[in-house]
């Protein structure tokens, strides 16, 4: 890896950080703005919810613009998406506007976690891809950690603290929306969207030591492939599938159900709120480490390896948190949150951006990143929205064991249908994928 694979992995990664903090910041706020505007069980969770719902909207469309426009455009707008948004939710001053903005908000999560993945894959050399893709991810865990330890020391700052929370975000937005003016478009998108052979090999040329290999390979495929491709048809079934199963299970572990919710959980096991904040932020730190260690092992251990340990952690700490609920032992609840948190970052945090954006090939990968995206958010915006009005009905211990039971699941998947895509170029995989 060179400088510039590094600085543009990094920068067009910083989309995930906002994804990360805007994501989170919400933890911090949602039992103010329930108590602040009367709002009853449904609307609560709808709040909590409308920037999700916004993502499944961007996560859908994203990949339009990013044909259309190019990557670069695309990330350009993302960035200013989640600017407005985030301070027009902190001045918000009744639950309808606070819901327009953080739907604005979502918008541009779902658009990023389908665009950024895929400008890095595409802009990375094969060996490294897994780690560089991962940037992607690390930075989401760095926003989710930002975002803990923010709402952590701006609790307390008098009335407003939680527009203070939700403002914070505009920060990172103004310099993500900056640095991606200094960032080249994918030369992937300008060989196949612009046939711009020049500037693509330019930009190549600064990150790849192979640079008329991998122009002929990508031109190579391109000619087999069919301009305007639809990815919902027979050949592509194999991806589509992977990519649908991966979102469902990373969702049914209850992942955004504790991001969103990890106050309140740590508050039901008897913490104040000062601690439970203090123990989000925990949970911000473990995701962080763990995400690390995911990025050290995904390109020497492979993505399955990881997913293996990831499933284990799950079965075990959510099986772990239903009992302490059941038994009303909350002892060592946090530490179970911990380890449920550690196996997220390790398996399916480490390796969801990286395997969707991997085994599309280059003709639908946008459209089949926007897939596997908009199955992942369609499930966190129902999972957010419904987590409180479940947890009333039925109580936290039947919620988890839910959870647990699902990742029973995740672990059949990935011993029987999820491919090893360690170390292969883009085009070795769909060989290996896809029935030509």
């Amino acid at each position: 890896m060179n400088k510039y694979v590094i600085f543009w992995s990094i920068t067009v990664g910083l989309g995930g950080m906002l994804f990360g903090m805007d994501m989170t910041v919400i933890s911090g706020v949602e039992k103010t703005i329930k108590e602040l505007w009367q709002l009853d069980d449904w609307t609560h969770g709808f709040a909590m919810a409308t920037a999700l719902y916004g993502t499944v909207i961007g996560a859908a469309f994203g990949g339009i613009p990013a044909d259309k426009f190019g990557r670069k455009k695309t990330l350009f707008w993302i960035g200013l998406s989640f600017l407005i948004s985030s301070i027009g939710a902190a001045l918000a001053n009744d639950v309808a506007s606070f819901m327009i903005f953080r739907f604005l908000g979502g918008l541009g999560i779902g658009a990023s976690s389908v665009v950024a993945p895929i400008y890095i894959s595409e802009i990375a050399p094969a060996k490294h891809r897994g780690k560089l893709v991962i940037s992607f991810q690390l930075n989401i865990v760095l926003g989710i950690l930002i975002a803990y330890v923010s709402n952590y020391f701006l609790n307390g700052l008098g009335e407003n603290d939680w527009r203070y929370m939700l403002a914070i975000v505009a920060l990172p937005s103004l310099l993500f929306s900056i640095l991606i003016l200094f960032t080249p478009e994918s030369p992937t998108f300008l060989l196949l969207q612009r046939n711009d052979l020049a500037n693509a090999k330019k930009i190549l040329s600064l990150v790849d030591t192979e640079t008329d290999a991998t122009i002929k390979r990508i031109l190579e495929k391109k000619s087999e492939s069919i301009q305007n491709e639809n990815v919902f048809t027979k050949k592509y079934y194999r991806p589509l599938l992977l990519a649908f199963l991966f979102s469902f299970f990373n969702q049914v572990s209850g992942i955004n159900a504790v991001l969103y919710y990890a106050p309140r959980i740590f508050e039901k096991a008897h913490l104040d709120k000062s601690s439970a904040l203090l123990q989000s932020a925990g949970i911000g730190v473990t995701n962080l480490i763990f995400t690390l260690l995911g990025w050290y092992f995904i390109d020497r251990v492979g993505r399955k390896v990881l997913m293996y340990v990831g499933s284990l952690g799950y079965i075990i700490s959510l099986s772990l948190i239903a009992f302490s609920f059941y038994s009303n032992s909350f002892e060592w609840v946090p530490i179970y949150i911990f380890a449920f948190i550690a196996a997220h970052a390790i398996g399916q945090g480490s390796v969801i951006w990286v395997f969707i954006s991997e085994i599309f090939p280059n003709s639908v990968r946008a459209s089949g990143m926007a897939w596997g995206s908009l199955t992942h958010w369609v499930l966190a915006a129902l999972i957010t929205n419904f987590f409180p009005i479940f947890t009333t009905l039925f109580g936290e211990k039947y919620i988890f064991a839910f959870f647990a039971f699902m990742m029973v699941g995740q672990l059949v998947y990935v011993k029987f249908l999820m491919p090893e895509t360690k170390g292969a170029t883009l085009e070795e995989i769909e060989n290996q994928i896809i029935i030509h």
